[in-house]
């Protein structure tokens, strides 16, 4: 019999490897016909499938055999078939992530950017800030966008603001961290091509600037009147470079 082969994974699915997919797409679609009633048999919930881009040719056959797409990246289709009515998969990633930083000197200067590309017209002065990377911490990202965006050295402090946005790009929703950061250094050296202006200014000006979007004054103001909530490690749990843990100072306990 020409049954396609698969690993069994923790959840009662089975997964087909790239490396174990026959390169013409006819044989392919053959051991799936074969293959789909054994493992019904055996009791499986969901094959989960990943198929690369030099072997596109499979996805035809993947579909006419019941197989939907479950999300693409470059170089790679995954699709899903349930074997069992009701079976539970997973969705993928249903939302993005950015972070955002309140630079405030202890002179009360204030960083601030005017995009290059924006929505409304106008000088639009907003705090610096974008989208977190795979793989990279809040603390980390919101570092970096400012470097990127403003060429100054800041360090992270604290957590002080968390947007949660629905129907953002996509049609997925958007989660974003507004961090409080020390700088390290002023000279401004901007992006120009994300950045039209970047400049110190006063705070007290960009809180009464009435082209100053509220919700930008608000996260301003909750940085300078609140600590905000702080990086942790707990021993024990996950490591310092995968996992993050933002909470409130660790008091003892009396």
């Amino acid at each position: 019999m020409n049954i396609i082969k698969s690993e069994p994974d923790n959840f009662g699915g089975l997964v087909i490897k790239e490396e174990d997919l026959p390169e013409s797409p006819d044989v392919f679609a053959a051991g799936l016909r074969e293959s789909i009633p054994q493992w019904k048999a055996h009791g499986f919930k969901v094959v989960w499938l990943s198929i690369p881009r030099a072997l596109a040719g499979h996805i035809p056959p993947a579909v006419e055999a019941g197989f939907i797409f479950h999300h693409a990246v470059e170089d790679h289709l995954h699709l899903t078939l349930s074997l069992i009515p009701g079976a539970f998969i997973p969705p993928f990633a249903t939302h993005y992530a950015g972070a955002g930083g309140v630079v405030l000197r202890d002179d009360g200067m204030l960083l601030v950017v005017s995009e290059r590309y924006k929505m409304l017209p106008g000088r639009r002065l907003k705090l610096p800030g974008g989208a977190l990377q795979a793989g990279e911490h809040v603390a980390e990202a919101v570092e970096r966008e400012v470097k990127e965006e403003t060429g100054i050295d800041a360090r992270f402090e604290s957590l002080v603001c968390l947007r949660h946005w629905h129907g953002y790009r996509h049609g997925k929703s958007d989660l974003y961290f507004v961090c409080r950061l020390k700088p390290l250094s002023f000279e401004i050296c901007r992006d120009p091509e994300e950045i039209a202006e970047c400049l110190w200014m006063p705070v007290e000006d960009f809180l009464s600037d009435p082209d100053v979007h509220d919700f930008n004054k608000r996260i301003v103001r909750a940085a300078m009147e609140s600590k905000g909530i702080c990086r942790e490690i707990i021993e024990g749990y996950g490591r310092p470079e995968t996992h993050e843990l933002l909470m409130p100072a660790s008091r003892e306990v009396l």
